[in-house]
C-alpha cells in the first residue's frame, strides 16, 4: 500500500473518530467541605426570652456541648429584651473561655439584643444580625433590693450614687469586651451610659457587629474562612451539618417559672388554696396546692432578684385577706389587702420595661379579682354560718316548738323534740295539748309561751 493511500485513509478516519469520541464535560468543582474532608459541624442554640439563671445554664451548656463534640462552631440565635447582670456575666465568661468559635446571631427579623443581650452579642467571636433587628439600650438597672417609696432625699441620693457606680462598672465591662473583639468601644460606652440603640444596618456600619445575614445558612456561608484571633485555623462553616441544641425538660420548666406573670399567678393560687384550707381544715388538697404554689412563686421571685419590700407587701396583703375571713371589718381588711398587693407588685421590679421583668396589668388585675372573689365567697360562707341557728345544746332549744302535756298554771310539763321537760308559762295559763314555743332555758326548766 502506497504512502499516498495510507494518508488518504487516515484523513477519512479522523473525522469519524472525532464524532465517536466522548465530548469533554465541565466538571463542577466539589463543594469546599468535600474538598477539605468531612462536613463541618455547627451546634445551634436558639434562645428567646429573659436572661435569667436558666438562660445562663442553657447557653453555657450549649457551648460546653459544642466543645465536647469538637464542633467547628457554636451558633446562638438570640432574641432577648435583657435580664439579670449575674446571668449575663456567666454567659459572657463561657463565650470568652470557649475552645470553639461562638457566633451570636440576633434572629429572626423583629428580634432584639437589648440590655444584657448587648454584652452577649459583642462578646461573640462573630456577631451578626438579621435585617429588621436592633441592638442597644444596655443601661443597667438594679432589679432587687428596692426600698419603700418616700424614704427621703438621702435615700434617693444614695440610689443615684449606686446607679452611677453600677453604670460605670457596666460601661467598663462592655468596653473591655468591645476592645477584645475589635468592635466599636465608643458606641459600647454610649449604649450603657445613655442607652443608645441602633438597627442592624447601622450596627454593621459602626463596627458593633460583623455582618447582616437573612438566614443561618447565609450567615454560615458568609463567615466561612474567616480568621479569628483566638483560633489558629479559619472558620469552617459553609455547608455545615447543623444540629439543634434544645433545653432539657427541667430547663423548660424552670424557664416557665422565671416569668413574673407566672410567679404572680402562682402567688394568687397559693393564697387562694391556703384561704380555703384554713377556713375548712381537712380538705388537704387546697392546702397542698396552695403551699406548693407559694414555694414556686417565691423561687421565681428569688430567681428574678425581686425586691424584698415588694414581696413583704404582697405577703401583708395576703394576711389582710385572711383576717377578713376571721374578723368583721366590713371590707376594710380586704381593701387593705388589695392596696398592699398592688403596691407590692409594682415594687417587685424598679423599672417596668427593662428586660421584660414586670407583671402584666392584665395578670395583676385578674389575680387580684380572683383573690377578692375567693375572699368574698369564703366571707359569705362564714357570715352565713354565724347567722345559722344553733342546732344542738341549750341554745338550740330557743325557738323550738312543743306541746303541753298537761295544763301549765304556771308550771307543768311540755314535750319538745320527743322529750319531756319541766316548763313554766310566761304568759298565763296554758291548756293541755296546746302548742308552745320555747323562749328561754334556765337550768333544766324551759320558759315557754303559747304559740300564736
Amino acid at each position: 500500500m502506497s504512502y499516498i493511500r495510507i494518508l488518504c485513509i487516515a484523513m477519512m478516519l479522523i473525522p469519524a473518530l472525532a464524532v465517536s469520541a466522548p465530548k469533554a464535560q465541565k466538571v463542577k468543582p466539589a463543594p469546599q467541605a468535600e474538598r477539605a474532608g468531612p462536613l463541618p459541624k455547627v451546634l445551634v442554640a436558639d434562645f428567646d426570652g429573659i436572661i435569667s439563671p436558666v438562660a445562663a445554664e442553657y447557653l453555657s451548656g450549649a457551648i460546653a456541648e459544642a466543645e465536647r463534640r469538637g464542633d467547628d462552631a457554636a451558633l446562638i440565635e438570640l432574641d432577648t429584651p435583657g435580664g439579670l447582670d449575674l446571668s449575663m456575666r456567666v454567659i459572657v465568661r463561657a463565650i470568652l473561655a470557649s475552645r470553639v468559635p461562638v457566633i451570636v446571631y440576633v434572629h429572626p427579623a423583629g428580634a432584639r439584643a437589648a440590655s444584657a443581650g448587648v454584652f452577649i452579642t459583642m462578646a461573640a467571636h462573630v456577631a451578626a444580625m438579621t435585617p429588621g433587628t436592633n441592638i442597644g439600650a444596655a443601661h443597667p438597672v438594679m432589679l432587687g433590693g428596692g426600698g419603700l417609696p418616700g424614704a427621703g432625699q438621702k435615700k434617693e441620693d444614695e440610689d443615684k450614687t449606686m446607679e452611677a457606680k453600677v453604670a460605670s462598672d457596666a460601661a467598663a465591662y462592655l468596653k473591655s469586651i468591645a476592645h477584645r473583639r475589635g468592635r466599636n468601644e465608643v458606641w459600647a460606652t454610649e449604649a450603657v451610659k445613655i442607652s443608645t440603640s441602633i438597627p442592624a444596618s447601622e450596627a454593621v456600619a459602626m463596627r458593633v457587629v460583623d455582618l447582616e445575614a437573612s438566614s443561618s445558612e447565609e450567615l454560615l456561608q458568609a463567615v466561612d474562612g474567616k480568621k479569628l484571633p483566638d483560633f489558629d485555623k479559619p472558620l469552617r462553616t459553609a455547608g455545615a451539618a447543623i444540629e439543634r441544641y434544645g433545653m432539657s425538660r427541667r430547663q423548660r420548666w424552670l424557664a416557665a417559672l422565671s416569668d413574673p406573670n407566672v410567679a404572680m399567678i402562682l402567688m394568687s393560687l397559693g393564697a387562694a388554696g391556703l384561704f380555703i384550707e384554713l377556713y375548712n381544715p381537712g380538705l388537704i388538697f387546697p392546702g397542698i396546692v396552695g403551699a406548693i404554689s407559694l414555694i414556686l412563686a417565691f423561687y421565681s421571685f428569688q430567681t428574678l432578684s425581686a425586691s424584698y419590700a415588694g414581696m413583704l407587701l404582697i405577703l401583708d396583703g395576703m394576711v389582710f385577706f385572711l383576717l377578713e375571713i376571721k374578723v368583721t371589718s366590713y371590707g376594710m381588711l380586704a381593701l387593705g389587702g388589695v392596696a398592699a398587693t398592688l403596691l407590692g407588685t409594682l415594687m417587685l421590679f424598679q423599672q417596668n420595661a427593662i428586660g421584660g421583668l414586670s407583671v402584666s396589668w392584665t395578670i395583676l388585675l385578674s389575680s387580684l379579682a380572683g383573690l377578692l372573689c375567693v375572699v368574698a365567697l369564703v366571707s359569705r360562707i362564714v357570715y352565713s354560718a354565724y347567722r345559722r341557728p344553733v342546732p344542738t345544746g341549750m341554745e338550740g332549744m330557743l325557738g323550738a316548738e312543743g306541746r303541753a302535756v298537761g295544763p301549765l298554771d304556771p308550771a307543768g310539763k311540755v314535750e319538745v323534740r320527743g322529750e319531756l321537760w319541766e316548763a313554766e308559762s310566761e304568759g298565763g295559763r296554758i291548756e293541755a295539748r296546746a302548742a308552745v314555743l320555747v323562749k328561754a332555758v334556765k337550768g333544766l326548766t324551759l320558759k315557754v309561751a303559747k304559740k300564736p
